[in-house]
């Protein structure tokens, strides 16, 4: 229970990467953190394969004050994320006040809209290497890179260190 009394957000939107919404969630749990999923609105989203996930609160409803962290998952969802002015903010605001941010696979395209990329290094799926890097972020080919308080993967086969890292920073 390295968690116990941690606060923290995932976001979800429709065609979510079902491993790495749900693996960091329940990892998270079961280290005692209190996880909420964070959507546009407060409905149901489904994966890229169809499976359901529930978003406890709408974006607009919540702070970074509200969480100790948060994590991005990838599948095509970032790309609708990033549509969204209260999600950006809560990346951006979590960033600013020192609280891990974490994405992995496509959701690095989250930061690179909420603009925290600037000079950190990171990594992410390939073919969005060269957004990140136009974003201002140093791209790197490794399973898990944490910079600061920015911490990133590529893509589910990396979802172990990514959730090392993650647990990690929240310890802090």
């Amino acid at each position: 229970m390295r968690l116990k009394g941690k606060k923290v957000a995932i976001l979800a939107e429709n065609m979510y990467q079902e491993m790495e919404l749900w693996v960091p969630y329940y990892r998270l749990k079961e280290e005692g953190a209190e996880v909420k999923v964070v959507a546009p609105e407060k409905k149901t989203y489904t994966s890229k394969h169809g499976y359901p996930v529930n978003a406890d609160v709408a974006a607009a409803e919540v702070s970074s004050k509200d969480f100790d962290g948060v994590v991005i998952p990838g599948g095509y969802a970032p790309d609708m994320m990033r549509r969204y002015p209260a999600m950006l903010k809560l990346v951006k605001d979590c960033f600013a006040n020192g609280k891990p941010v974490a994405a992995i696979c496509h959701a690095g395209w989250v930061p690179i809209s909420a603009g925290i990329l600037k000079g950190k290094t990171a990594t992410c799926f390939f073919a969005i290497k060269d957004d990140m890097i136009n974003a201002g972020a140093k791209y790197v080919d490794e399973e898990v890179v944490v910079d600061g308080n920015l911490i990133t993967s590529r893509k589910p086969d990396d979802l172990p260190a990514f959730c090392r890292e993650l647990v990690k920073a929240l310890e802090k």
